[in-house]
Formats: structure tokens, C-alpha cells, sequence
């Protein structure tokens, strides 16, 4: 029998219903939000594609704003050990540079990362069901880690559909939910956007916030993050 999966310690793995909505900006947050409460925090972004060539290395832009949000410039390996050029699904990317990437491993890493006592907040790549191995998803790296889970979704038309899939998706594989971050990612237009927050918490789901829509989100932080006790849900 294979070894039953185990906590990485107090912390929080956040992935979205897409790509490209929000997730970097949300981790970024919750690290800076803890850091200013004292709380030691280690930052996770396993597998990146879509990266640049700075020297010797590969830069993803998610994994430079999660160095400068947990203090940690120029150390970027030890957040993303994987960091691919080609901007396609992880499989894909790792494959097109000869390398074979497994769940285990990319867990075993992530660990490696884990201090006491600090929040370690992880960032999946893509969406739940975004394939991260040839054979599985990011929803196994979460099951694997043990970590609750922050889903993040844009705030547009098709929100509602794209959320409850991705819930329903976490349910089936029993993985724990700390709730939802609403990202307005474009300025709110249109009777969906307007309503969907609403219609969201009437259909029961656990919002934690929502992040007004600003040009500059990477580098700002705002109220309604900052007035959630990550703290509290890290160590769920």
C-alpha cells in the first residue's frame, strides 16, 4: 500500500480556476499580510513554465513577485525548482527540455522547503486539473501535501460555472477547503460581474474576499486580503 499522504506543515496551497487569475497576486498577499504580523513564511511556486532566461537560469515573473513578497530576492530556486521556458502545461514544457517530472518529487521538494512554525503557502500552476505530470494534476500535488486549499477566481461571466466546477472537483478528491478569493483581474462590467459575488455566496460558497480590480495588484496590498486570518486557516 502506498504511504497515506501527510501535512507539509501549517499552510496553504493556492490554486485557481484558470490560469492568469491571480493566484501570484493573492499568494504574494497572504505572505506580506503574515510577514507583518511576525509570522515566518516560506514560499512555494514548485513548477513554472513560460519562463526567461536571466544568466544561467530560468525566471518565471510568478516566481519574482513571490521572492520579493517573502524577502527573498534573487533566491529563486529555492521557491521554483522547476522553472521551464515554453508556456504550455508542465508535461509538455518539462518534456520539451528532456526532464520527467513526478508528483512525488515535486512534493519531496516542497517539504525539503517546510521550516517550523513558518506558513508555508504553495502555488499550483494553471487550474486544479491542470496536468502537472505526464499521468497526474495538480489536484494530486495538493492531496499529496495535505494543505487547504485557496481557490481563486475572476470576477466575469462564467465565474459561477468555472468555481463550482473547480469546488466540486476538490470535494471528489476530498481535498480541504479554506475558501474562495474573488480577483477582479479587469475593471467589473456587465450585469454577470456585478452580481456574481452575490450569487456566489447565495449558493453557499465560503468567499474569503474580493480583490478590487487595480493596474498595479502585484505590488499593492489591499483591506479585504489583509483582514483575513491566514494565520488561523493555515493551521486548519
Amino acid at each position: 500500500m502506498p504511504d497515506a499522504p501527510f501535512p507539509a506543515g501549517p499552510g496553504l496551497f493556492v490554486t485557481g480556476t484558470d490560469t492568469g487569475v491571480g493566484k501570484t497576486v493573492v499568494t504574494a498577499a497572504v505572505a506580506r499580510a503574515l510577514r507583518q504580523q511576525g509570522r515566518a513564511v516560506v514560499v512555494c511556486k514548485p513548477v513554472a513554465t513560460g519562463a526567461r532566461p536571466v544568466g544561467s537560469r530560468w525566471l518565471a515573473e510568478d516566481t519574482a513577485v513571490l521572492a520579493d513578497a517573502a524577502g527573498w530576492a534573487g533566491d529563486w530556486e529555492r521557491i521554483t525548482p522547476w522553472a521551464f521556458p515554453d508556456e504550455v502545461a508542465p508535461p509538455l514544457a518539462a518534456r520539451r527540455r528532456g526532464v520527467a517530472l513526478s508528483v512525488s518529487e515535486i512534493a519531496a521538494a516542497v517539504r525539503q522547503r517546510a521550516q517550523p512554525g513558518a506558513a508555508l503557502l504553495v502555488e499550483g500552476v494553471g487550474g486544479l486539473l491542470c496536468p502537472l505530470t505526464e499521468r497526474a494534476t495538480v489536484a494530486d500535488l495538493v492531496a499529496e501535501l495535505a494543505l487547504p486549499l485557496v481557490v481563486v477566481t475572476r470576477r466575469a461571466l462564467g465565474t459561477l460555472n468555472h468555481t463550482l466546477l473547480t469546488l466540486e472537483a476538490a470535494r471528489a478528491r476530498g481535498l480541504k477547503l479554506a475558501g474562495v478569493v474573488v480577483s477582479e483581474t479587469v475593471p467589473v462590467q456587465g450585469l454577470a460581474a456585478e452580481t456574481n459575488v452575490d450569487e456566489l455566496r447565495r449558493l453557499g460558497v465560503p468567499l474569503l474576499a474580493v480583490l478590487p480590480y487595480r493596474p498595479d495588484a502585484a505590488a499593492v496590498d489591499d483591506p479585504s486580503l489583509s483582514a483575513v486570518d491566514w494565520w488561523r486557516l493555515c493551521n486548519a
